[in-house]
């Protein structure tokens, strides 16, 4: 890639990149079981038809794109910045018998090389605390969907809730950083991270108001649910006419 990478973006490819291999077993294990559930509930958004196309945005290793597919019979381009997590993916998706239906890219989420209104929806996971401009990465992703289209994120999320919000904090502050270290390193370093990672971005942009950014991009009809007592957030919308 020849753009300039962030200072965010570079810190992603940092931590996720050597962890390709063992992502998708471990973010379920870490998350108990709440990550593969949350990620079918994003793709439940979406509604796709088999003669459709979607673009999963930060598609890691594929674990999104495989479900839209299998789900809907759609095609689906899949863009990631990590030349390591898209090579796990496309692993995953021989194994998954769905490569027909799938093609993965190196891209960035800011600057997509794609034409305006090249697809039916759009779908992305994990991703708004990576960028600099959530509001201009979400411009950028209502670019490039038809109008009428689908949009669907997933992103972690702060439980509203004060007991719920204190057992979170327990959780991602003590016991994920423990339960990391005994897996690597690698993963060691990810559950130190995650809790000042996502606690920083909510208090820039608390949930009204990365709301309130879907609706300046461009995206109508815009949904939230929070899931498992907030510590994942699914927000949908359609791009406007």
């Amino acid at each position: 890639m020849t753009e300039t990478v962030s200072e965010r973006n570079r810190r992603a490819l940092e931590l996720f990149a050597p962890l390709a291999s063992t992502y998708d077993r471990y973010a379920a294990l870490l998350s108990f079981g709440q990550d593969p559930r949350w990620r079918r509930f994003l793709v439940s958004r979406i509604q796709a038809e088999p003669g459709e196309t979607v673009l999963d945005v930060a598609t890691g290793t594929a674990a999104v794109a495989i479900e839209l597919a299998r789900r809907y019979g759609c095609s689906v381009v899949g863009v990631d910045q990590s030349p390591e997590m898209l090579a796990t993916g496309r692993r995953r998706i021989e194994l998954a018998g769905v490569a027909d239906r799938i093609e993965l890219r190196e891209a960035r989420a800011e600057s997509l090389p794609v034409e305006d209104g090249s697809f039916d929806a759009l779908t992305f996971t994990y991703l708004l605390r990576y960028v600099d401009e959530p509001g201009a990465t979400l411009r950028e992703f209502a670019r490039v969907v038809r109008p009428g289209g689908r949009l669907a994120s997933l992103e972690f999320g702060l439980p509203p809730n004060p007991v719920a919000r204190a057992a979170w904090a327990l959780y991602v502050r003590a016991g994920l950083p423990v339960l990391g270290r005994a897996i690597s390193p690698g993963w060691r370093d990810v559950g130190r991270f995650l809790e000042p990672s996502i606690r920083s971005f909510y208090e820039r942009y608390p949930l009204e108001r990365v709301l309130e950014l879907w609706h300046a991009a461009g995206v109508e009809d815009v949904q939230a649910r929070r899931l498992s007592l907030g510590g994942g957030v699914v927000i949908w919308g359609r791009r406007g006419d």
